[in-house]
């Protein structure tokens, strides 16, 4: 009796308008969530063009303090302040090798051999894929990441004036160089082997765990103030760094600011998008409430009698609230369909633009859909029930 008074009386437009807003709302909150899901690894992993923000920081070195000594490390204190400053995401520390290098590597019969230094971060902060980046005592290999522009230095430079062959990464991953480290008059020999160049850290890296087994050896194993720290911040643009830094007296790379707003930008943008999306929902939530509250208006009369000959508020209820859940039911299983079909154009896309990109899973998109689906059907069923229960009580 209760399905045959929603038939008649149900307007067909009205749930028409709100399925398809619901649907829009949807779409657009599916696919930012997917989309951002899909697109954010070629823009945060450890090889790809786009990172985190990273700022590298250091003390300005004066005239004068060089002359008398000055200390350029930083204290436990300023380390700890620097974390706890709003701007900032994470904190790792630059630790130098205590011992001397040198290395050395055959090229077209010509021995090359030059003296170098060693530094290690935190593994987080290496900007290169981490398969190989590791060490144990008693191994003979060495990782090491160079910077990206000795490469180019070395090729367009030095080869180019000496008449020497130019080096690929490839090439250069696969040329063993022979390490000599010496310090505490200990002198010992390994083999080193590129893994990885950076874009982000001008520096020789080697693994923080070889280092602080090394330094133990052939250092004095005692701990140091970095001279410089690696900083994460959350919002590149946030003029409270600068101000920052000018306070302190610390000095970084300013153009490195430059290069997270993109990421920054991407997730403004993914916000905007979702946040429209989200406003259509609930707007069709409202047109769904509307149109429902309009039909219950209509059988007040009816609803009251089915009360009073036995019938209870929850079975009143019931085909209202079936109705909105199959409604919203319907316009989630549609969404994921949408925004499969609209995933895959734009993956095939992607993956030209970032052939090393990794196709993820629909997952996001689906947990998304699933809690919005549960949160707009809970919202229906108990608004519906509560004017049931106002028709009963008032009568």
């Amino acid at each position: 009796m209760i399905w045959k008074l929603l038939k008649q009386h149900v307007s067909v437009s009205q749930l028409t308008g709100f399925f398809l807003a619901n649907l829009c709302g949807m779409v657009i909150v599916l696919l930012s969530v997917q989309f951002y899901s899909d697109v954010l690894p070629a823009f945060t992993a450890g090889d790809s063009f786009l990172k985190k923000d990273y700022i590298i920081v250091s003390k300005r070195v004066s005239t004068l303090g060089s002359a008398v000594g000055q200390n350029t490390g930083f204290t436990e204190a300023e380390v700890s302040d620097l974390k706890t400053q709003p701007f900032t995401e994470r904190v790792g520390e630059f630790r130098p090798a205590q011992f001397k290098v040198s290395a050395g590597m055959g090229l077209e019969g010509m021995q090359l051999s030059t003296a170098m230094f060693f530094e290690s971060v935190p593994d987080g902060f290496v900007d290169v894929n981490l398969d190989g980046w590791h060490f144990e005592p008693g191994m003979q290999e060495i990782p090491i990441v160079i910077p990206r522009n000795y490469l180019n230095l070395y090729n367009f430079g030095f080869a180019q004036s000496r008449n020497m062959p130019q080096i690929s990464e490839g090439m250069m991953g696969m040329m063993p160089l022979d390490i000599r480290l010496s310090g505490r008059g200990q002198v010992s020999r390994m083999q080193g082997r590129i893994v990885g160049f950076s874009d982000r850290l001008n520096t020789i890296l080697v693994p923080e765990s070889f280092l602080e087994w090394a330094n133990s050896q052939y250092g004095e194993g005692v701990k140091e103030e970095p001279s410089r720290l690696i900083l994460e911040v959350k919002n590149p643009a946030d003029d409270r760094i600068a101000k920052y830094f000018k306070d302190k007296g610390y000095e970084t790379e300013t153009a490195k600011l430059d290069a997270g707003k993109t990421t920054w930008f991407l997730k403004v943008i993914v916000g905007i998008v979702l946040s429209v999306g989200l406003l259509i929902s609930v707007l069709s939530f409202y047109l769904l409430m509307l149109s429902i509250y309009l039909l219950l208006q209509k059988n007040t009369t009816k609803l009251e009698n089915l009360l009073l000959i036995g019938y209870s508020p929850a079975k009143v209820a019931a085909p209202y609230q079936g109705l909105t859940a199959t409604l919203n039911a319907f316009v989630f299983i549609l969404a994921l369909v949408a925004v499969v079909l609209v995933r895959n154009a734009y993956l095939d896309r992607l993956t030209q633009l970032f052939p090393s990109l990794e196709a993820g899973s629909v997952w996001p998109a689906c947990v998304a859909g699933a809690v919005l689906f549960v949160i707009v059907s809970l919202l229906n069923i108990f608004a519906i029930r509560k004017k049931i229960d106002k028709i009963w009580y008032r009568r």
